[in-house]
């Protein structure tokens, strides 16, 4: 947006000429322009650090999160197989006498190595959930007031181009109440718009004739 305003500032300052009435409020818009580049330049720096940085490090945590699950599976996926080795033996026992006890010592540690992990995530999900509200207000805060005082810089720098208009409006207008200069300067801000618009079709060179 800034660089938009940018553009539009340079552009309009080559508009007036040194002498015109409103060449004061061309000059005034670029330099008031040129402050809010630089406003947002500071505020980009407090932005980074009080926004961005939280939500990255935040993000940063579900790689950790979703190896987690990821973990999980593999342990089920382990204890299955044991739990599947110690049915086999007992409907086929086995004539080692040792096999069996062996495979449900082996169950059983995959059972507990499993249980360990899924009880983690069944205690830490919903924390996670909790928490992100917590730690995402003061970056959301930061965000709504880094805004605001960017607006409110932006309206100070611009209320001086205002101050501008006012003042040739108040010389136009003198002996007139607020709503009548305002409604003939609409008016004649209007009509001239229409003159200039009628002037430019009338040359050649804008393909009117």
């Amino acid at each position: 947006m800034t660089l938009a305003q940018q553009r539009i500032a340079e552009t309009v300052d080559l508009f007036y000429d040194g002498n015109a009435p409103m060449a004061v409020a061309g000059v005034r818009y670029k330099d008031a322009v040129d402050q809010m580049d630089k406003d947002v330049k500071e505020l980009d720096e407090v932005y980074r650090k009080t926004v961005l940085d939280p939500i990255g490090r935040l993000i940063g945590t579900f790689p950790d999160f979703n190896e987690s699950i990821k973990k999980r599976e593999r342990k089920i996926i382990d204890y299955d197989r044991t739990r599947s080795t110690v049915r086999k033996l007992v409907d086929r026992p086995s004539e080692d006498s040792n096999r069996l006890p062996r495979a449900e010592a082996e169950a059983a540690v995959a059972r507990d190595l499993y249980e360990d992990v899924n009880q983690k995530l069944i205690h830490e999900i919903p924390q996670l959930i909790d928490l992100r509200v917590d730690y995402l207000h003061p970056s959301f805060e930061a965000l709504v007031k880094s805004q605001l005082k960017f607006n409110e810089f932006a309206f100070q720098r611009l209320e001086s181009v205002k101050q501008e208009f006012q003042k040739h409006d108040a010389i136009s207008g003198m002996g007139r109440t607020p709503e009548e200069a305002a409604l003939i300067a609409d008016r004649a801000l209007e009509g001239q718009v229409d003159d200039v618009l009628m002037k430019m079709k009338e040359l050649t060179i804008c393909g009117y004739r």
